[in-house]
């Protein structure tokens, strides 16, 4: 296509050391990473604001980090573009031999399990045999968490019943506690107890087929409003919330909520 060539001609001239970009020269894979990171972020945010002009736009910067280090990787004589779009391209026709081979049509289940099948395939060629193996780093910790426990789960390794998650959750709940209580402080102890929560709190939102890093943001985007609110309420009322009291900020949030379920 085209306009894919003009971006890649625009992205090699900022890379070039003569007459391109001083900062886009100085970028490693290293220096961009944080970047791609963040603009992934930004579609998922344009996704869930309903945003479709912002989600055109940020789409186009997520590209552009594909580009970028596509770039790198070709002034390194590593892989170009083309060998990007080819890599992706020849895994999901292997990845969909029902939809480009000759394989049955499959349900959806079938579909997921299917994948998986290929997936272990293709780590075994990585020489990555364990159960565990290969699953990314750098995901949220939310996220791997759940990847973990789905990888465990296919070997029979999880509670059955949603009950018993919560239990488990109670439980490390209850460690925590006891050791918030103690005489002597042991913050090392202490991080490693609300861990081992916050992983049974991902294996819950497993069981109730919730995203938690969706169901996170939405209760940090429901946060941000009722405070906004409590603020513009106490401006209205000729106060400074750092003046207030809690008691009186608890009574504003109050106010907050039942002006929103009214």
């Amino acid at each position: 296509m085209d306009n894919i060539k003009i971006l890649l001609k625009i992205m090699k001239t900022l890379r070039d050391p003569k007459d391109g970009c001083a900062w886009d020269v100085e970028q490693t894979f290293e220096t961009i990473a944080p970047h791609t990171i963040e603009e992934a972020y930004e579609v998922a945010e344009a996704i869930e604001q309903d945003n479709m002009e912002g989600l055109r736009d940020e789409l186009g910067d997520l590209l552009f980090q594909v580009i970028f280090h596509s770039q790198i990787a070709e002034e390194a004589g590593h892989f170009n573009f083309s060998h990007v779009v080819d890599a992706i391209s020849d895994k999901m026709l292997r990845r969909h031999p029902h939809v480009f081979a000759d394989e049955s049509i499959r349900s959806s289940d079938e579909q997921e399990i299917a994948w998986e099948v290929q997936k272990e395939t293709e780590r075994a060629a990585k020489k990555q045999n364990g159960i565990l193996d290969g699953i990314t780093k750098g995901l949220p910790a939310f996220t791997r968490a759940i990847k973990i426990q789905k990888r465990a789960a296919r070997v029979g390794f999880d509670w059955p019943k949603t009950s018993q998650v919560i239990d488990k959750l109670n439980e490390e709940m209850l460690e925590l506690s006891e050791e918030l209580v103690k005489n002597k402080v042991n913050q090392t102890k202490i991080k490693e107890e609300f861990g081992d929560m916050m992983f049974v709190y991902a294996n819950l939102a497993r069981h109730l087929k919730i995203d938690p890093e969706e169901a996170l943001r939405a209760a940090n985007s429901k946060f941000i409003n009722r405070f906004n609110k409590v603020e513009q309420t106490s401006n209205n009322k000729g106060k400074i919330m750092s003046e207030l009291t809690l008691k009186e900020l608890e009574k504003l949030w109050d106010e907050v909520k039942k002006e929103e379920q009214s």
